[in-house]
């Protein structure tokens, strides 16, 4: 038995991106995710992850219209992919092989912050699969 499975909820970077490969939408977008933790000195740090997410059809119309600084929840598979990257070094170019992890997103739960949830009365939105 295998599970490629990963949910994650955080904060948008920037707005989604929207794109369209032959008829089908594409949405890609940044989410950043924070871990914190006490050191040895008592005090606290936090590290923050960014993970590029990618919807694809009526999920990427959705998506799409995510604005930075939206929180939401994903969920999806994670996936890789590798490319041919073009680097310079002086007058030299040449090309070396490029990995990039991705979450395939099956589903978007856009949430509320605390603020807003005084003022809004319809608090999720929620896309089906």
């Amino acid at each position: 038995m295998y599970l490629n499975r990963i949910t994650l909820i955080g904060f948008l970077g920037s707005d989604a991106e929207k794109k369209v490969s032959n008829t089908t939408n594409i949405a890609v977008f940044s989410l950043a995710t924070q871990t914190s933790w006490k050191n040895d000195a008592g005090t606290w740090e936090s590290r923050t992850e960014w993970h590029r997410c990618v919807a694809f059809g009526k999920l990427a119309a959705f998506a799409g219209n995510l604005a930075k600084g939206a929180h939401v929840a994903v969920e999806g598979e994670l996936r890789s992919h590798e490319y041919q990257r073009e680097v310079a070094v002086g007058d030299r170019r040449t090309s070396i092989q490029q990995r990039v992890w991705e979450i395939r997103v099956d589903s978007v739960l856009k949430l509320d912050r605390a603020a807003k949830r005084e003022s809004s009365a319809d608090s999720h939105e929620e896309v089906p699969r």
